[in-house]
C-alpha cells in the first residue's frame, strides 16, 4: 500500500472520531448524564448594605444607583443568574461541537480523496 492510502485511512479514522466523540459526549450531557463544561461563571456577589435615609431627598446619582438595584434585583427573580449562564454553557458547547463535527467531516473527507487516488 502506498503511504498516500495509508495516510488516507488514518484521515478518515482521524475524521470519524473528530465526528463521533462529540456526538457521544453531546448525547451524554442533552440526556442528563454528564454535566456540560463550565466556560462561564458567576463573579461573587458582595452584598453592600446602604444606610436607610430618612425622608431625606436623594441626589440625581444616588437615585440612579437605588434605580439600577432595584432594576437589577427584579432582572434576578424574572432570569436567574444559574439559568443564564447554564443556557450560555450549553449554548458555547454546541457551538464547539459544531466546529468539531465540520473539522471531521472535512478531515475525512480529504482522507476519502487520497484513498481513492
Amino acid at each position: 500500500m502506498p503511504i498516500e492510502k495509508i495516510l488516507g485511512w488514518v484521515l478518515l479514522i482521524l475524521g470519524i472520531f473528530l465526528i463521533v466523540y462529540p456526538l457521544f459526549t453531546s448525547y451524554n450531557i442533552f440526556t442528563g448524564k454528564n454535566q456540560a463544561p463550565t466556560i462561564f461563571k458567576a463573579a461573587e456577589k458582595k452584598e453592600t448594605i446602604l444606610p436607610q435615609k430618612e425622608t431625606k431627598t436623594l441626589s440625581p446619582t444616588e437615585l440612579q444607583k437605588e434605580m439600577e438595584k432595584m432594576i437589577e434585583e427584579k432582572l434576578g427573580e424574572i432570569f436567574p443568574t444559574e439559568f443564564l449562564l447554564k443556557l450560555l454553557n450549553l449554548i458555547s458547547f454546541s457551538i464547539f461541537v459544531g466546529i468539531l463535527i465540520f473539522a471531521g467531516s472535512q478531515i475525512s473527507n480529504l482522507g476519502i480523496k487520497l484513498i481513492k487516488r
